[in-house]
């Protein structure tokens, strides 16, 4: 399967040597233009109807955002390119959308190329892409929906409606408050990076928890909290003082 691509980044050197790297690297990508600004952009996407968009964040006249909302049907995978850690780099990943860190990693840019081929085949742009502008138009203390892909596809879950996350082996299982429990392949380190700054906590090497589900503190065999759907969730002793805290700045 051969992805047309097109790439749109304010700066030329950017646009060519990436066009360089996928032309030499990634010989099942075409690619069939580059643009420069906005109206660039959404005319050579309407022209050529690529399978993936290369897309930088900020962009002279606007951002890739300004892009995407020009299509309400978009049938096109995205990969965005930044030359920085971008604010939005958090609404990205909570919807399950590739980007790529300037300079750009030769492995990195044949694994989103990878990534993208599967989604292409799934028809999944136009969802992950409607979470992705929801997030976006969030301020930055509103919680976000993350985009959790499983074998059956992909759920859109508001975060506060996850109690807590649980690691097994290469998995990790999402319990959420209406009882359901969805495994994804992912490892809990990424889920640990992304839920952060959301009143997430990793107490264990084996479990990160909703601070807001936290029903109890008991400080007996060693300390373990208790959900509000009941589990028990033991408390790391390396842990132990900053979880202390942490309840301590919920409760302020």
């Amino acid at each position: 399967m051969v992805l047309k691509a097109v790439i749109v980044d304010d700066e030329t050197r950017s646009r060519e040597f990436l066009r360089t790297l996928v032309e030499e690297f990634c010989t099942d990508v075409k690619v069939a233009g580059l643009a420069a600004n906005v109206p660039e952009a959404v005319a050579l996407i309407n022209t050529h109807k690529p399978d993936v968009v290369f897309l930088d964040i900020e962009l002279q006249t606007g951002t890739g955002f300004d892009v995407l909302q020009h299509f309400i049907d978009p049938q096109f995978q995205v990969i965005f390119t930044t030359a920085y850690d971008h604010y939005a780099i958090r609404a990205i990943k909570f919807s399950a959308i590739d980007y790529l860190l300037k300079p750009i990693d030769i492995e990195e840019l044949q694994l989103a190329i990878e990534k993208a081929k599967s989604r292409v085949e799934n028809n999944s742009s136009k969802q992950t892409i409607d979470r992705l502008l929801q997030n976006i138009r969030k301020p930055a203390n509103s919680d976000f929906s993350i985009t959790l892909a499983t074998s059956e596809g992909l759920e859109f879950v508001p975060i506060q409606n996850i109690i807590r996350l649980e690691a097994s082996g290469p998995y990790t299982h999402f319990f959420l408050k209406e009882g359901r429990k969805i495994m994804v392949s992912k490892n809990l380190k990424e889920y640990e990076t992304m839920l952060g700054d959301h009143n997430f906590f990793r107490v264990h090497n084996s479990h990160i928890i909703n601070l807001k589900e936290v029903k109890r503190m008991i400080k007996t065999d060693g300390g373990y909290a208790v959900m509000n759907d009941e589990s028990t969730i033991a408390i790391s002793p390396k842990k132990r003082d900053e979880f202390m805290t942490q309840i301590g700045q919920r409760l302020l």
